[in-house]
């Protein structure tokens, strides 16, 4: 028995014609009627009683018509659901992200995704970017957003979603607060917390570098995990630090940024996913993403 066995059947059975049912299903009058046959042959009973003036449903047509009818509302109610998944409208989405990605653009990506996919099934969860790219080669997260920094992402696909510059963070009673532009030579002797080298090994060498071609030596007094530790440190008096300029959405008492010359490299963030793993959700979050 198939689908199209159901769909003739009821059509006949509602249309107690098999004309007009013909001319419904797209049919000519004959293939249908040997359907219909073939059907209740299958069966074993009788569905219809015909005669050369009417049609009408036997009690095992009734009882067949009660169940014929609820296959065809499950397979359409199947397709529908196939179609949200393919369209990224319904199903299970797990998000890893760094913290930077949040305050640059995941936080209206996701406000647009949530009015957008509201049946989504949606899982966020904060991680570094070497705990993702371990997540993602397990199969633990469907997309991640990612700061590469020179880091290997093998059997990955990045896209590039945003690139930011560095500011500069500086205790508001400190000579360069009043600073509206502060060249990396201007940090020479100065203290500053950073992130920890296993975190970010890349990131620092590229800073470390910058800095050297730019004639300063600083001196590292404290490193911090995250943006929020490192904006308390500068709070409290401890040192300078670099932060990407979407931290400008903070607001902390005791603490300006400053604009940086060039020299840094720019905060880069980038969607990452298995190539070839199908999730149209992941798909319609990073293009959100790069509308930011």
């Amino acid at each position: 028995m198939e689908l199209r066995d159901c769909e003739c059947f009821v059509a006949v059975a509602e249309e107690l014609h098999f004309s007009r049912a013909a001319a419904r299903l797209g049919l000519a009058q004959p293939p249908l009627s040997q359907r219909i046959r073939a059907l209740e042959a299958e069966i074993g009973a009788r569905l219809f009683a015909r005669t050369s003036r009417m049609v009408a449903l036997t009690p095992a047509g009734e009882a067949f018509l009660r169940e014929a009818r609820l296959v065809l509302e499950a397979a359409a109610r199947a397709g529908e659901a196939a179609r949200r998944v393919g369209r990224g409208l319904a199903g299970r989405l797990t998000v890893g992200f760094v913290n930077p990605a949040m305050d640059a653009f995941l936080s209206g990506a996701l406000a647009t995704f949530r009015r957008q996919a509201p049946e989504v099934a949606l899982s966020l969860r904060e991680m570094s970017t070497r705990e993702q790219a371990a997540a993602l080669a397990a199969g633990r997260l469907d997309v991640g957003f990612v700061r590469p920094a020179g880091q290997d992402f093998p059997g990955v696909e990045l896209t590039v979603v945003s690139r930011e510059p560095y500011v500069l963070a500086v205790p508001a009673g400190h000579a360069l607060a009043g600073a509206r532009r502060v060249a990396l030579n201007d940090l020479d002797g100065q203290a500053m917390v950073l992130p920890p080298r296993e975190q970010a090994p890349a990131l620092l060498a590229a800073v470390e570098a910058a800095l050297a071609l730019a004639g300063a030596r600083v001196t590292p007094v404290q490193d911090a995990a995250t943006k929020f530790t490192m904006v308390a440190l500068v709070a409290a008096g401890l040192g300078l630090a670099f932060l990407p300029a979407s931290v400008r959405v903070w607001r902390r008492e005791g603490v300006v940024f400053r604009d940086l010359e060039p020299g840094l490299p720019l905060v880069e963030l980038a969607a990452a996913a298995p190539p070839g793993r199908e999730n149209a959700a992941a798909s319609r979050l990073v293009a959100l993403a790069l509308s930011q």
